[in-house]
């Protein structure tokens, strides 16, 4: 019977311990796996960065069209560019130029 008790004496103050590491390896658990978690953390980061780099080739892309868009302008009209434009649209070519093809990946401006 004494040996019992000793038993349930120890028993009864390691419950505490127990419920507190329980409840610690939960938190720990849920701060690197959970959906707001370190690894999740590291994944937003990864999709920030590739964002960034869709961004900016946008930005590049849409310099380029505005500097198009600037030669053929009412108020600073490109003589140049506005003739390379007709004809790029009418696919019109004078009897004494040479034409030069790029890529369609490679681009002039």
């Amino acid at each position: 019977m004494a040996f019992l008790r000793g038993v349930k004496r120890r028993l009864q103050g390691l419950v505490l311990p127990v419920i507190f590491f329980g409840l610690c390896a939960y938190f720990a658990h849920h701060a690197t796996h959970g959906s707001r978690g370190l690894l999740a953390r590291d994944a937003r980061n990864a999709e920030i960065v590739a964002a960034r780099i869709v961004l900016a080739e946008a930005e590049a892309e849409r310099d380029a069209m505005e500097r198009k868009v600037a030669g053929l302008r009412a108020e600073h009209l490109d003589r140049d560019m506005l003739e390379e434009r007709a004809r790029a649209l009418l696919n019109v070519v004078a009897k004494d130029e040479i034409i030069i093809p790029y890529a369609p990946n490679r681009r002039l401006f």
